[in-house]
């Protein structure tokens, strides 16, 4: 966050509901737009539900408890204070212990019924993407349907409305978690280990992700925005990625093209068609058409670009990113190329 105020302190359980910094998608597991999600969100209810009833049983028999005490304090002397255990009690006793056998059961078959439904989501057909993680930014791969390569973007993950996407998730330093909390349920990416998991969207629209796992100073600026198309929009958006960055026409952007891919830039970022071939950091070749800066801790606009690129450890501390010494009309050059990375 740059913009020198102070956000009002949120209690710790309305965070994940809410969408922060520069990633302004939708975030709320109580919204599902997912199968996945929409399974996850029957289960919670049916918990809620369950465990609510047994609340609302164990106020009742404390109440009850509480008259039962005031009674017998105002009893005359020679009255018992205790009541002897009778048949009365011993069956209360085992309604109560039949309420909460059926109460568990109630929430083992809910729990295995969910499973067993995300697993069956499973499609012979699915799209394929990888996703990396990384302090503290995504990676992300989709296989191409026309070549059968590797489309790589970062930070952004654009999924097809109604067709199952599998995702395989892999870490490259530290424990990371996937977590999409209106499409899917969230799971682990491990260093030298590949987890699969699959979204089904239900419902178009932008959404946030998030790394769900401490992963170091800059994990809470480690979101992901995602995107929710139509069949069209997203092979449209897809064959758009294919495509190798153009060749900038406007005399500033040259410049700035020249700077980017002949300079310090080039050696930790990739531009297709261009000589910048580093690996280090994210792909920038569509870099423009982004709606964040620094996995969702900007904003994407020229000034965010700037920003991001001479005082990178102003914006996120800790980052990877080093500063690069530009002049401001450099500066400017650089971040009206990459602004035109559509």
């Amino acid at each position: 966050m740059t913009s020198g105020r102070r956000r009002a302190a949120l209690p710790f359980c309305l965070v994940p509901l809410l969408a922060t910094g520069g990633c302004g998608g939708f975030q709320s597991p109580l919204a599902p737009a997912g199968e996945q999600a929409a399974s996850i969100h029957s289960l919670f209810w049916l918990m809620m539900a369950v465990c609510g009833f047994m609340y609302v049983l164990v106020l009742a028999g404390l109440g009850v408890a509480v008259v039962r005490a005031w009674r017998r304090r105002g009893a005359s002397p020679g009255e018992p204070s205790i009541t002897p255990p009778d048949e009365g009690l011993n069956r209360g006793l085992l309604a109560w212990a039949g309420l909460i056998v059926v109460g568990l059961t109630v929430l083992i078959v809910g729990s295995f019924w969910v499973e067993r439904t995300i697993a069956s989501a499973r499609a012979r057909d699915a799209l394929e993407v990888r996703v990396t993680g990384h302090q503290w930014w995504w990676r992300i791969q989709y296989r191409d349907p026309a070549t059968g390569g590797w489309i790589e973007t970062a930070n952004e993950l654009h999924l097809p409305l109604g067709r199952t996407t599998r995702v395989s998730l892999g870490a490259s330093d530290v424990i990371h978690s996937f977590w999409i909390p209106n499409v899917a349920q969230k799971l682990d990416l491990i260093p030298g280990r590949i987890n699969t998991i699959d979204l089904t969207p239900t419902r178009a629209g932008w959404f946030r992700g998030q790394c769900a796992e401490f992963c170091g100073v800059q994990h809470a600026h480690m979101a992901l925005d995602v995107k929710i198309d139509t069949a069209q929009e997203f092979n449209s958006w897809l064959a758009s990625q294919a495509r190798p960055a153009a060749r900038p026409a406007d005399p500033a952007a040259s410049r700035g093209f020249q700077l980017v891919t002949e300079g310090q830039c080039a050696m930790c970022h990739a531009i297709r068609g261009t000589p910048a071939r580093g690996r280090a950091g994210p792909d920038l070749t569509h870099f423009g058409a982004r709606r964040s800066v620094a996995a969702g801790t900007l904003t994407m606009s020229r000034g965010a670009i700037q920003g991001w690129i001479t005082q990178p450890q102003a914006v996120k501390p800790g980052t990877m990113m080093p500063p690069v010494a530009l002049s401001p009309a450099d500066a400017d050059a650089a971040s009206r190329y990459l602004m035109g990375l559509k």
